[in-house]
């Protein structure tokens, strides 16, 4: 039986329900704020779609776009893609706040779509890393080890990996109903593995990586600006290339990190050692961490200067009016 919240719990949560036979409604006339944040979301959820679905069409039409990396990022762009598409809709439509008590199939459905198109993103995340080790610190391996078909197994693996963790949390909280208090230290290790498996874990695998990237492009630099020979000159604009390529999927990483680590550090702490978090500032932080998927078209356009013609053909509707798959971006 779901818990006795009085009205003004009820507003403190969210500006836009009001109780109503133990649950909740829209209100009738909803406040500014509310009228606010619903416009705010929706343009976010229109910006999410639409730019990652340039980011879709410019890599599978142009033949240009056609790389390893490229084809990691439009498995991002299709997990972004989706979150913009099914878990913004679904979020407004029900907001977290309630979800928090009324823990019904609509609130499963919508945090089972959220868990596995947050973890596909992160372990997309986690192959770019390895892709992006392997062009800087093994430039003379890294075309054999790194093809279509590794790159195809890498994106397999992590929609794969993403469907178990939230298929195995799904059986873990239909379990938590069953043995209830029964079984505190069983959900205490449960969500401890989960956390430290699905985002602290793999945070400190990537980073770690992205430092030994930074450290070997630091002596690549200081090697190449100690040769004059004409051989090093042609290796300099491939290793400008690479760490130009780095630098924006490491910043891809830097917007995914400032998203998502207030909230699981919040998260943390509640399931943890249940303390007490205001529902606004829980909600908050966890549209903060939908927000993310709406960023990385804009640092791609800002970085790359081939994604900014590839989407100005796209918007002008140039690709329409002729075969330009073979055009050279610039």
């Amino acid at each position: 039986m779901a818990p006795e919240v009085s009205r003004t719990d009820v507003n403190d949560i969210h500006p836009c329900y009001e109780i109503y036979n133990v649950s909740y409604r829209l209100t009738s006339t909803p406040s500014t704020i509310c009228v606010l944040i619903f416009i705010f979301l929706g343009s976010s959820s229109v910006v999410t779609v639409c730019g990652n679905l340039l980011v879709i069409i410019s890599i599978i039409y142009f033949k240009q776009l056609h790389t390893p990396t490229n084809s990691l990022i439009l498995s991002l762009a299709v997990a972004d893609l989706l979150v913009g598409l099914v878990v913004f809709p679904l979020s407004m439509a029900f907001s977290l706040s309630s979800c928090l008590h009324y823990e019904h199939l609509f609130c499963k459905v919508r945090g089972s779509f959220d868990r596995i198109l947050s973890a596909a993103s992160f372990f997309n995340l986690c192959c770019i890393s390895i892709h992006r080790y392997y062009a800087v610190c093994q430039p003379l391996t890294y075309r054999t080890k790194i093809n279509g078909r590794v790159v195809v197994i890498m994106i397999l693996v992590s929609w794969s990996a993403s469907a178990s963790v939230t298929i195995s949390l799904i059986v873990h909280d239909l379990h938590q109903e069953r043995c209830k208090e029964n079984c505190f230290l069983h959900v205490l290790l449960i969500n401890t593995f989960g956390i430290i498996s699905s985002f602290y874990g793999p945070v400190i695998i990537v980073l770690s990586i992205y430092l030994k990237i930074f450290l070997v492009a630091q002596r690549q630099a200081h090697s190449i600006r100690n040769t004059t020979c004409q051989s090093s000159k042609s290796g300099t604009t491939i290793s400008k290339n690479e760490r130009k390529a780095t630098k924006t999927l490491a910043i891809v990483l830097g917007a995914f990190l400032m998203c998502w680590t207030p909230y699981m550090i919040v998260f943390s702490l509640k399931t943890l050692n249940p303390v007490t978090v205001s529902f606004p500032l829980f909600e908050t932080l966890n549209w903060l961490t939908l927000l993310n998927s709406m960023l990385n078209p804009f640092i791609y356009a800002f970085f790359y200067s081939w994604f900014r013609s590839a989407f100005g053909m796209i918007i002008s509707g140039k690709i329409f009016q002729g075969d330009f798959a073979d055009a050279k971006l610039l």
